[in-house]
């Protein structure tokens, strides 16, 4: 932003002099199947910013890894550990992380399990193993038939990372899969049915938004095919909106979203929550929120 003096001299707003933002992009390892999408909301939201008088420096998450960054406001879509830990100790030490180091790591398979389920936050039951564990009569004795067999320690980079079970057997395998990989925790959650409902959100604002991803046809890997096209069950539009601004705040991620299941009774259980996804349908809606979302939180921390 620029403006001029009586002299017709142009000079810097103080806007574009004292904000300046780093922004970390993620590495395309963690963006499968959606490395495009990532970066292009990551870009209009930089670009917003820019409009609002800001300068944004775009970095990749392998530069910031190597050699840090010196701006005190960081936008970031990192999920790489050493990243993740980089950011939690600019936190410590007074910079503005939008989302939190602490937050990201929070949306890992294992925390965010327990953390959705001591907050009571509706999930679906699960149970937490070593993948060197025999878990097939723990799942029997359970009453676990079908289920969802998920890496513990990390976000998903690859398909095989969150694996569907049609039966204890299967999932014993699926385990020893995850063993053989390197994989040492995974977490199992019992199937539900129902319609799969996808969600996004701007912590702080109004802004949310949810569709049927099935009929979208907006697929990471093709699992929506497990629960199959939804049947439009009905349910409290405005209790999704809550149960998911409870979850984003229980979690520290102020730009999120994730899938839900909605069942016959018009009951609704978070089954994934993600720091910072890519708002593929609503993106040029949902970046200008985003972008106020962030300048209201630079104020405030002035």
């Amino acid at each position: 932003m620029q403006a001029s003096n009586t002299r017709g001299i142009t000079i810097k707003t103080d806007c574009m002099a004292e904000i300046k933002i780093a922004g970390i992009m993620r590495a395309g390892a963690f963006s499968p199947n959606h490395i495009g999408n990532d970066a292009a909301i990551f870009n209009v939201v930089a670009e917003q910013l820019r409009k609002r008088g800001c300068i944004v420096n775009v970095y990749s998450e392998e530069q910031f890894i190597a050699s840090g960054v010196k701006e005190d406001i960081i936008l970031d879509m990192c999920r790489e550990q050493r990243s993740i830990e980089l950011l939690q100790k600019l936190e410590d030490n007074g910079a503005l992380v939008i989302n939190s180091g602490y937050g990201i790591e929070n949306c890992t398979r294992e925390r965010m399990t327990r953390i959705l389920l001591a907050a009571g936050i509706p999930y679906p039951e699960s149970q937490i193993y070593d993948t060197d564990e025999v878990i097939k009569e723990r799942l029997e004795r359970a009453g676990i038939e079908r289920c969802w067999v998920k890496r513990g320690d990390k976000h998903a980079m690859h398909r095989e990372d969150v694996a569907f079970a049609r039966h204890p057997e299967e999932a014993q395998e699926i385990m020893q899969e995850f063993f053989l990989r390197g994989i040492k925790r995974a977490v199992i959650n019992r199937h539900l049915e129902g319609d799969l409902v996808k969600f996004y959100g701007v912590a702080g604002t109004p802004f949310f938004y949810w569709f049927y991803p099935f009929e979208a046809k907006h697929s990471k890997y093709g699992d929506e095919a497990i629960n199959g096209a939804p049947h439009h069950l009905q349910f409290d539009t405005e209790a999704l909106t809550a149960m998911c601004t409870k979850a984003a705040d229980i979690m520290d991620v102020k730009i999120y979203g994730g899938d839900c299941i909605v069942g016959e009774d018009g009951s609704m259980s978070i089954i994934d929550f993600n720091d910072w996804p890519s708002f593929a349908p609503c993106r040029n809606e949902a970046a200008p929120v985003i972008a106020r979302m962030i300048m209201n939180e630079i104020k405030h921390r002035k």
